[in-house]
């Protein structure tokens, strides 16, 4: 007979282990964590060239349209004595592999539809496999599936949208007429 969803969590709380101060990784360099392969990949890069990979993920392949992000959860990502990691890092580290699928200089994420399907800890990589859509369009959607051996655990829709100009240099073009505009009063 099938277990109700009350004995499936007390059978999953039941077989929790806490960590220790011993359990967590101190050494950012340590044998557990991704080897720097994706430099490679970085070079083909055109967008986000300043991203921090032990917060977004190594960009493990690149290709047009699509590419592949490893998240090596840390230390810094867990949020309580479970080794729980925080849903930010998981989602910043989706936006990076859909951005990365786009590669293009000027792109923005506008907004992203998303579903968590289970959690992370200490120690999970996190595998990204990110899929542009609507390639000559201003406008893009990128489908993001993020999964930890082989379980989906996150997937998202990302819309984007490729800009003529950094969108830091526009809101500071749109300020300066503005001014200007002003002055002629």
């Amino acid at each position: 007979m099938a277990k109700s969803k009350a004995e499936l969590a007390q059978e999953t709380i039941d077989n929790l282990t806490y960590l220790t101060d011993d359990d967590f990784i101190t050494d950012d360099n340590s044998d557990n964590s991704l080897d720097d392969s994706s430099r490679f990949f970085n070079e083909d890069l055109v967008t986000h060239s300043k991203i921090k990979s032990n917060f977004s993920g190594n960009l493990t392949e690149l290709t047009k349209g699509q590419s592949k992000v490893a998240l090596q959860t840390t230390n810094d990502m867990v949020v309580d004595e479970f080794g729980l990691i925080h849903s930010g890092f998981i989602f910043g580290s989706a936006e990076y592999a859909a951005v990365a699928a786009i590669n293009e200089e000027n792109i923005v994420i506008i907004g992203c539809r998303s579903k968590f399907f289970a959690p992370a800890k200490l120690g999970d990589i996190i595998e990204f496999e990110a899929k542009g859509r609507f390639e000559e369009a201003r406008k893009r959607e990128i489908k993001v599936i993020g999964k930890i051996n082989g379980v989906k655990v996150f997937e998202g829709i990302f819309q984007a949208v490729l800009l003529e100009k950094h969108i830091l240099q526009t809101k500071l073009d749109e300020l300066q007429a503005s001014f200007r505009s002003n002055d002629k009063l």
